[in-house]
């Protein structure tokens, strides 16, 4: 069976869509994931990097795209009041609603589907406390969302996705091997069929490309 991590932030349209197509993408294979919410902003910081919507022309096609893409895909999707936003909280709450039964404690697939569905399906502020206050309600997380035990998994988790290479969400982490980007899904789905161009040495192959010009 294969164990996937796969590496979030409530932030991302792409996180969204990815998280939506996952089982479709897994069908067929036995797998297990462990969902991991981190900070996309400490993420972009540790690489000195800024985020599609802080680049303009790149913000509004994001929003484009991802329309797009999720009405080709029959997914709902409605955009939120304001993009980008804090997501602070929304990650703390997932962490906060962490399964102890799974061993290390992750939030499951119900938890994170809440939390996006909270986002990209409502078209109203994703950080309105008060609507912050009713998804706890229903998630009745096991700890106060403002515990430290909570902003420590969050910054643990983030700090691993670091430390394994992740740049961005989402990230499918799975045998060593980074996928990242909802249009990296077919790629790893061929990973997990088998495909021999895996097997042929393609993937150690990118990573020897030599840098003929960098930017200074």
């Amino acid at each position: 069976m294969k164990h996937i991590t796969f590496y979030l932030d409530f932030i991302s349209p792409y996180a969204y869509l990815a998280f939506e197509k996952l089982p479709e993408v897994f069908q067929g294979h036995s797998y297990g994931v462990t969902y991991k919410p981190v900070l996309f902003a400490g993420l972009l910081k540790h690489h000195g990097q800024l985020g599609p919507a802080e680049i303009a022309g790149k913000r509004e096609w994001t929003y484009r795209q991802v329309m797009w893409l999720a009405a080709e895909q029959g997914i709902r999707l409605e955009m939120p009041k304001t993009h980008p936003f804090n997501p602070l909280h929304l990650l703390r709450l997932a962490w906060a609603c962490a399964d102890e039964s799974m061993g290390e404690g992750t939030p499951n697939r119900f938890v994170c589907e809440s939390i996006f569905r909270h986002v990209w399906q409502s078209g109203l502020d994703a950080a309105d406390p008060a609507r912050l206050e009713m998804l706890a309600g229903q998630l009745q997380p096991k700890q106060g969302f403002a515990a430290d035990v909570v902003k420590q998994r969050l910054k643990d988790s983030t700090q691993e996705a670091i430390n394994q290479g992740v740049f961005g969400v989402p990230t499918c982490s799975v045998d060593g091997k980074l996928f990242w980007g909802l249009d990296a899904l077919p790629m790893l789905r061929a990973y997990l069929d088998g495909s021999p161009w895996f097997a042929e040495g393609g993937w150690e192959k990118a990573a020897e490309l030599p840098i003929g010009q960098a930017r200074v």
